[in-house]
C-alpha cells in the first residue's frame, strides 16, 4: 500500500503542474518557458517536461518564438483552444438562441438566433434541437465534436428529479424528466442552469461587472430574475436565490401564485396590461410602449414612470440586504434604463438614503449565451484535461 502511495504522488504532482501551466495559458496567452517558470514557480526542467507532455495531448501548442531585448530568441507556446468545442444554448419565451465556441470562449461563427415557436414542451425540446443542428452545420462540426453544452432557461433546475421549476413562461417546462430528454437529444456532456444566473456570469466574464466581486444581474423581460455574485462567486442559496418574481412588490392586484406578483407587475405582460390601463391603444408589447415614451407619448410615459417605482422598491430591497457595487439592467426591458432610471432614482429617494451604482447590460441580447459559454468553456477544460489525464 505505501509502495502504490509513493507511486501515485509524483503523478499526481505531475498532474498538478500540468494543469498549472495550461489555466496559465489560457488566462494570460502564449508564454516562453522561462517565463512560464518565473510565473508558476516551477523548475525550468518540470516546465519542460509538462509542456511536452501536454503539447503530446493536444492541449499546447508552439506559438513561435519570443524576440527578448537582450539574449537569444526563446521559443514560445500557448493553450490550443482548438482541444475541445463548446455550446451554449438561450431557451426564451421569445427567442432560442446558440453559439458555439472554442476552448478560449472564441466564436467559430456568429450566433444562430430563431423565434421560439413552441407551444408544449416537445415542441420546444425538437427546436432547440434542430437550431443546435444548423448552429453546429454551420461552423463545420458535428455533434460529437462538441465537448460540453450548457442551456440557459427560466426557472431553477433539480438534478435529482430531472425537472425545472418556477418556469411559467415555458408551457409544460416544468415536467418531470424534461432533463433527461433535453441530455438525451443534445448529449450527455450537459449543463441546465438558469438564465439569470447565466446572464450575470456573463457579465462577469465578458461585459459590464468584469472584475467586480459583488454585483447583481436584473433580468428585466418575459420574467424577471436575479443573478447574484458575491465575493466573485455565484450566489444560490438552495437553489432559487434570485427568484425575485414571487416578492411581494407591483401592484397588489397581481395575485398569480405561478409567476409572483412581481413579475406580474414588471414583466412585459404586465406592462402592456398597464399601458392598456393608462389608456393606450393597438397591438401593445413592451418595446413598442418604450418606443412610445422615448417619443413623448403621455400614456407611455405615465406606464413607464409606474413601472420604474416598482423597480425602484425592488432596488431598495437589493441595496439594503446586499450593498452592491453594481447593479446591471438586462433583458428587454432592463435595457431601457435610461427611460427607467429617474423613476428608480425617485422612489429611492422617498424610501431609502442608499444610492446604487446602475449600469445597462454591456452583453444585451447575448448575456445569457456569453454567461452559458463561460460556464461551459470551464467544464470544457475540466473534461478534456481529464481525458488526457487517462491517456
Amino acid at each position: 500500500m505505501e509502495r502504490t502511495a509513493a507511486a501515485a504522488a509524483p503523478s499526481l504532482l505531475r498532474r498538478m503542474n500540468q494543469r498549472l501551466l495550461l489555466d496559465r495559458l489560457f488566462a494570460h496567452g502564449p508564454a516562453t518557458r522561462p517565463r512560464l517558470a518565473r510565473e508558476t514557480g516551477l523548475s525550468l526542467p518540470t516546465v519542460i517536461a509538462a509542456l511536452r507532455d501536454l503539447e503530446h495531448a493536444g492541449l499546447v501548442r508552439p506559438a513561435g518564438r519570443h524576440e527578448p531585448e537582450h539574449g537569444r530568441p526563446a521559443a514560445a507556446y500557448e493553450a490550443n483552444p482548438a482541444a475541445g468545442r463548446v455550446l451554449g444554448v438561450d431557451i426564451g419565451r421569445e427567442k432560442l438562441r446558440v453559439l458555439v465556441t472554442d476552448l478560449a470562449g472564441d466564436p467559430l461563427g456568429p450566433p444562430l438566433e430563431v423565434r421560439n415557436r413552441a407551444r408544449t414542451a416537445d415542441a420546444l425540446v425538437d427546436q432547440v434541437d434542430s437550431v443546435v443542428a444548423q448552429a453546429t452545420l454551420q461552423v463545420g462540426i458535428g455533434a460529437a465534436d462538441v465537448t460540453h453544452t450548457v442551456v440557459g432557461s427560466p426557472g431553477v433546475f433539480s438534478a435529482a428529479q430531472s425537472t425545472i421549476r418556477y418556469a411559467p413562461n415555458l408551457p409544460g417546462w416544468q415536467r418531470p424528466g424534461l432533463a433527461e430528454t433535453l441530455a438525451d437529444r443534445l448529449g450527455a456532456a450537459l449543463t441546465i442552469d438558469n438564465d439569470a444566473n447565466l446572464a450575470a456570469l456573463g457579465e462577469h466574464a465578458y461585459g459590464a461587472a468584469l472584475g467586480l466581486r459583488n454585483f447583481v444581474y436584473l433580468q428585466l423581460g418575459t420574467g424577471v430574475g436575479l443573478g447574484l455574485v458575491l465575493g466573485g462567486q455565484l450566489y444560490r442559496g438552495r437553489g432559487a436565490a434570485g427568484e425575485i418574481g414571487f416578492l411581494p412588490l407591483g401592484d397588489c392586484r397581481s395575485t398569480n401564485a405561478r409567476r409572483g406578483m412581481l413579475e406580474e407587475s414588471v414583466a412585459a405582460d404586465g406592462i402592456v396590461r398597464r399601458a392598456e390601463e393608462e389608456g393606450m391603444t393597438g397591438r401593445l408589447t413592451a418595446e413598442r410602449i418604450f418606443a412610445a415614451a422615448r417619443a413623448g407619448d403621455e400614456p407611455a410615459l405615465r406606464t413607464v414612470g409606474g413601472v420604474g417605482g416598482y423597480i425602484g422598491s425592488l432596488v431598495a430591497g437589493i441595496l439594503a440586504f446586499l450593498d452592491p457595487e453594481l447593479i446591471v439592467f438586462g433583458g428587454g426591458i432592463g435595457q431601457n434604463l435610461d427611460l427607467l432610471e429617474p423613476h428608480v432614482t425617485d422612489a429611492l429617494a422617498a424610501i431609502t438614503p442608499l444610492r446604487p451604482q446602475l449600469a445597462v447590460s454591456a452583453l444585451g441580447a447575448e448575456a445569457v449565451l456569453r454567461g452559458a459559454i463561460a460556464t461551459g468553456v470551464t467544464a470544457a477544460r475540466e473534461s478534456v484535461f481529464a481525458a488526457c489525464a487517462k491517456e
